[in-house]
């Protein structure tokens, strides 16, 4: 799966994007950043208040509780505000 960061997302993580496979037992969102922040440091960082992320799968926003079958990318981003 590709991953791809933006915002302080990515400021926090050290990386713009990353190519990664999931372990069987990570199904969702949520268990993604679960599994993200476990990581390393850089991830805990980035991941430590999952309530203020924003998760598209394959460019379409969802829910922490969307499952992730066939998705082939997330991208992890800051809320954003409109001007």
């Amino acid at each position: 799966m590709q991953l791809r960061y933006f915002a302080w997302v990515r400021e926090r993580v050290g990386l713009e994007a990353e190519e990664i496979d999931l372990p069987e037992t990570v199904t969702t969102v949520a268990g993604l950043l679960d599994w993200l922040a476990a990581r390393d440091d850089a991830h805990a960082a980035a991941f430590a208040d999952r309530g203020t992320i924003r998760v598209a799968l394959d460019q379409m926003h969802v829910e922490h509780d969307a499952p992730l079958t066939g998705a082939r990318e997330a991208a992890f981003f800051p809320p954003m505000t409109g001007g």
